[in-house]
């Protein structure tokens, strides 16, 4: 069903939705319009007509097209981070934890909606606000990890942060250089591999109070 299905009865007039709904719609056309054509070849009449409302009922949820995108940045920015965060607390088992810290990362790029080109791939890194949300995503996995790694090995931040950033870097690169690639490995068999790999790395660190 197309985004701005059944916003009009049909009488004609525009259906009043509540504010949360009406935001969410929004959100849903703008996503889609910025997807398909990035940011700067989007235009506010393109969101407006895909969402099937009017530009002023668009301009009384964003002040503008920045503000717009943001608002989907903070929307997908946040949920990686907290997949990747119920990652380490969901489990006991380091092993899993790596495995649902890789999941997270293929899921995120192998989503229908195609979200990860708005966090991974945008045409406006060099705002500001776009890169310091960009850069929260990398920095939220690393934190999570970090302080999985020094509850369960006693290695200190710095040394903690190091392996928590490989681990996010290499889990990031491989997703999207196996979507790029065209899924050419089974998307479970490509997030065994990188587990794999990164386990058996990761998990040469003696737990604390064991014998390297």
């Amino acid at each position: 069903m197309a985004v701005g299905s059944g916003s009009a009865p049909p009488t004609g007039r525009p259906t009043r939705l509540p504010r949360s709904a009406r935001r969410k719609q929004l959100l849903a056309a703008a996503q889609e319009v910025f997807v398909a054509q990035g940011y700067h070849s989007a235009a506010m009449d393109d969101i407006a007509e895909r969402a099937g409302v009017s530009k002023p009922v668009l301009y009384q949820h964003f002040p503008g097209k920045l503000e717009l995108y943001l608002a989907l940045l903070d929307t997908h920015c946040d949920a990686i981070v907290a997949q990747v965060r119920s990652a380490m607390v969901g489990t006991s088992d380091n092993k899993e934890r790596v495995k649902g810290a890789v999941q997270a990362y293929f899921d995120f790029v192998d989503h229908e909606s195609e979200a990860f080109r708005l966090v991974f791939e945008s045409d406006l890194r060099n705002e500001p606000a776009v890169r310091e949300r960009v850069e929260r995503v990398e920095k939220g996995c690393i934190a999570a990890i970090t302080d999985t790694i020094i509850s369960d090995t006693g290695v200190s931040r710095a040394h903690a942060e190091l392996l928590a950033s490989g681990l996010v870097g290499a889990a990031e690169t491989a997703a999207q250089f196996w979507l790029a690639a065209g899924r050419k490995v089974p998307k479970a068999d490509a997030e065994a591999l990188l587990a794999t790999l990164t386990w058996r790395g990761i998990a040469s660190f003696p737990l604390q109070g064991e014998s390297a």
